[in-house]
């Protein structure tokens, strides 16, 4: 079963992934200045999985991936993929596991790992 994560970038906005049952991301949402606004979109992705668009693109590169089109508007980017088949894949597992994924926050536990001299002593 998927997972949504919810992480804190750098630059202070936060994005959510839909990361595989083997923990591999399969999409990352645009950028959102709070948290809460994640979890809102989230729950309108989950209501709204019928009408999910999805568009397919080759970058210069030859890797595939898609965008994640809702009510016109894009709202997620695939990772790349190197075939059409595990890219199918990636699509097959969003439709059938985004409704019933968990969510998981580390937006708020900035210190995940202990501190390197911790570790390195």
């Amino acid at each position: 079963m998927g997972t949504f994560v919810i992480i804190k970038r750098i630059n202070g906005y936060y994005k959510y992934e839909f990361a595989s049952r083997k923990g591999k991301p399969i999409f990352i949402s645009n950028d959102f200045e709070l948290r809460f606004e994640c979890e809102e979109d989230i729950e309108f992705l989950r209501k709204s999985v019928s009408a999910l668009f999805f568009m397919k693109f080759k970058s210069k590169n030859g890797k595939l991936y898609f965008k994640i089109i809702l009510n016109e508007k894009e709202i997620a980017v695939s990772r790349k993929y190197t075939t059409q088949f595990l890219m199918e894949k990636g699509i097959d597992e969003i439709m059938r596991t985004i409704v019933k994924s968990e969510v998981l926050d580390f937006s708020l536990d900035h210190n995940v790992f202990p501190p390197a001299e911790d570790v390195f002593q």
